[in-house]
């Protein structure tokens, strides 16, 4: 089991976006990279096409190294941990900090 997944609320431990928070949009396993909303966002210049007649420059998300990222915790809206507990026969995630189990 992950413990990270798609649209969990994540701060950011490292980087120029130290602090921020953002759901979890993407997750590259192979990679160990996830991509973040509103975070890390980069210039790109764009050509123009038929959907992007002016074309220029864009701001796009990129991608953040899975260990730069901490769930937060949903009691104490801190980053935690995650660990895997079996609750009546079943995996579940557990915040470490308060121990709630996360969805």
């Amino acid at each position: 089991m992950q413990k990270l997944r798609i649209n969990d609320e994540v701060i950011i431990l490292a980087g120029k976006d130290k602090g921020k928070t953002g759901k979890v949009l993407k997750i590259n396993k192979k990679t160990n990279r996830v991509l973040v909303e509103g975070v890390n966002k980069q210039k790109k210049a764009v050509r123009p096409t038929q959907e992007n007649p002016t074309g220029g420059i864009v701001d796009v998300e990129k991608t953040i190294h899975a260990s730069n990222v901490a769930l937060l915790d949903p009691k104490t809206k801190k980053a935690t941990r995650i660990r895997i507990e079996n609750k009546d026969g079943k995996n579940v995630r557990v915040a470490v900090k308060s121990s709630t189990v996360l969805s």
